[in-house]
């Protein structure tokens, strides 16, 4: 079987749902973990809102400035450029043709058994009209040297991303970012607004993710319940909900997603709330599934899984203080919760709760 996760923010399923992926992969099924709001949206310089709401509080990052570039730091002795210019350090045009030719030659002999070969540039220029590789998005738990640089300098959802793709690649799962700028990114300013009512030009993002969740042909979705009531959470609830509402397509036939939509409980929200039953989500919350369909809850039994689940979330490390004070302070949260949630399910240990969708 095959399982996607919707995730509104790199840490959220990993929160909430790391328990029952670990078992899932223990089982051998398919997990994909699709992050949402990854994106910035912006290069520009953050407003303490922003790097507070983000998870980096008031810490300071080392400072990119021209002070710490190492290319305004000058050389002890003034390098000789050569024939064309160029330092020392970089080959010549002629070099650069050379390695060329051998590199077209080694292409060939590779793919000699074809009616065509691929070629590379080593300058790294586009060949034939082709893009470069390194202009095409991917997915995937890849930390390719664009995100790492960027995480390097202090980029604060970069840095987040590749806290995601470790945790995917520590739990066995494949993740996909359709990064899209975070909430705060997208004008919301303080926690009445970040905690409140989308706007109404601010629309979920239903087209992108069920293109995507077409695509990996997933046997159970899960979406966040909105416990804490974040609006990107929201929005991805309401992706969830739009899901159950559509009609069967016939066509190869469609899926029917009453039964294969299940919410998760938002974790540490669920946690700070004491989140025990659906009446405490805001009023209306879940009224666009329909009078016919019916929210069962079912719990997933994680003892067995709960030391793995709190060392994936421990690979957030940008989280850590903002969320809990600390990794101890973490654990003791995700254990407590989780005996908690076993408790309410009549099971002993620990355990997540989920709602599943079912048609009357």
């Amino acid at each position: 079987m095959s399982h996607v996760f919707i995730a509104p923010h790199p840490d959220d399923v990993a929160l909430s749902c790391g328990g029952l992926i670990a078992s899932l992969r223990e089982l051998g099924q398919n997990v994909t973990i699709l992050t949402v709001f990854s994106g910035s949206g912006s290069r520009s310089p953050l407003t303490t809102y922003q790097r507070e709401a983000l998870g980096f509080g008031s810490k300071a990052l080392w400072p990119n400035t021209e002070a710490f570039n190492r290319s305004s730091i000058r050389a002890d002795f003034p390098p000789e450029a050569g024939p064309s210019g160029a330092p020392p350090w970089a080959a010549e045009p002629d070099r650069l043709d050379a390695t060329q030719e051998d590199a077209d030659a080694a292409a060939k002999r590779f793919w000699q058994r074809s009616s065509w070969y691929r070629r590379a540039s080593i300058r790294n220029r586009p060949l034939a009209g082709q893009v470069l590789i390194d202009d095409v998005s991917t997915q995937g738990a890849i930390l390719t040297d664009e995100v790492m640089e960027a995480a390097a300098a202090g980029e604060l959802m970069a840095r987040r991303r590749v806290e995601d793709e470790r945790y995917a690649y520590f739990a066995e799962a494949a993740v996909v970012f359709l990064d899209l700028p975070d909430a705060v990114f997208r004008g919301y300013e303080g926690d009445d607004e970040l905690l409140g009512t989308p706007r109404p030009d601010d629309e979920a993002p239903a087209a992108r993710i069920r293109s995507e969740i077409a695509r990996l042909e997933p046997q159970t979705v899960y979406v966040p319940l909105g416990v804490g009531n974040h609006v990107d959470h929201q929005l991805c609830r309401e992706v969830g909900v739009a899901l159950v509402g559509e009609p069967r397509s016939w066509v190869m036939p469609g899926p029917e997603w009453a039964g294969n939509v299940v919410f998760y409980e938002d974790f540490p929200y669920a946690w700070w709330s004491g989140f025990d039953r659906l009446e405490q989500l805001p009023t209306g919350a879940l009224d666009g599934l329909g009078p016919d369909i019916l929210l069962t809850p079912e719990y997933a039994d994680i003892g067995d899984q709960l030391e793995r689940k709190i060392r994936g979330i421990a690979l957030y490390q940008s989280q850590m203080d903002r969320l809990f004070g600390g990794e101890r302070e973490m654990a003791a949260a995700v254990r407590a919760h989780g005996a908690i949630t076993a408790e309410l399910g009549g099971l002993r240990g620990a355990a997540e709760r989920y709602w599943r969708t079912l048609r009357a």
